[in-house]
């Protein structure tokens, strides 16, 4: 495994220029051909959160505000990183195929391709996150010191979804159906993660512990702390442990994946 881990970071410290290059690239295909350009960057999730906020507030009528803040703005930052994360998970397992001519047409490291997919669709997160912070500020909600946990959690949703990204791509790339799989469970994981409710209030212990060790729930949540609840990071011991947790599993996933495919990709793509 060490070995492993060397040879990723010594491919990442080799190819450093390029994968900002191809970042840069891969974000402007993404928005290439649109009338609406970059703007749909921000126009699915405006029109994501619409349709929420009209579900709860106006239809099931159980938009209240929450710890003083208005109901949107609650559900604003639970989904922020819920874009992202939505992205990478299918993003993140179709990466290599995406991007197979890099693998079978030159010699390129194949652990480079979920970084820069990765760098991607972050540079998007950041622009969202911004917009966000305006609209907090628009509502009288000014930052305060619990902003300072948003680059933490930014973090750890980065480099949990570059582990992802890696064992899933790989896999992806040798069986197809692993790719229709991921795919399929995209909303099945949003609906069983605390993007959309409070985890804390679920009365079933056993499932809320559960549910804190789902990353999606993890990082959803932290993102509501620094926002809306105003609590710390270290306060909630089980979701700690949860990340944790699950972040070693899928890391060592990818090293495993890494080691045993890597030479097979090129010859299967």
């Amino acid at each position: 495994m060490i070995k492993i881990i060397k040879l990723i970071i010594e491919e990442h410290r080799e190819f450093r220029s390029q994968i900002m290059m191809l970042a840069k690239s891969d974000l402007i295909a993404t928005y290439r051909g649109a009338a609406l350009g970059w703007a749909w960057a921000f126009v699915k999730p405006i029109i994501h959160l619409a349709v929420f906020w009209f579900a709860f507030t106006v239809g099931l009528r159980h938009g209240k505000p929450v710890n003083g803040f208005p109901y949107l703005l609650w559900l604003m930052a639970g989904f922020l990183p819920w874009f992202y994360m939505r992205d990478m998970i299918t993003g993140g397992a179709s990466c290599i195929r995406k991007y197979k001519h890099l693998v079978t047409k030159i010699k390129f490291p194949i652990s480079i391709i979920p970084t820069f997919t990765s760098i991607s669709n972050f540079a998007v997160h950041i622009a969202i996150t911004t917009v966000t912070i305006i609209v907090f500020c628009l509502f009288g909600k000014f930052p305060d010191i619990y902003y300072l946990q948003i680059p933490f959690y930014m973090l750890l949703m980065f480099v949990f979804y570059e582990a992802w990204s890696l064992f899933a791509g790989m896999l992806s790339s040798v069986s197809v159906d692993f790719l229709n799989l991921v795919k399929s469970f995209v909303q099945a994981l949003f609906w069983m993660s605390g993007v959309i409710y409070n985890v804390d209030k679920i009365h079933n212990p056993t499932v809320r512990v559960i549910l804190k060790f789902n990353p999606i729930t993890v990082i959803s949540g932290g993102y509501r702390k620094a926002f809306i609840y105003k609590e710390w990071f270290w306060e909630d011991k089980v979701e700690l442990l949860g990340y944790t947790t699950t972040f070693t599993v899928v890391f060592l996933l990818a090293l495993w994946a890494y080691s045993k495919l890597r030479k097979e990709i090129p010859d299967v793509l």
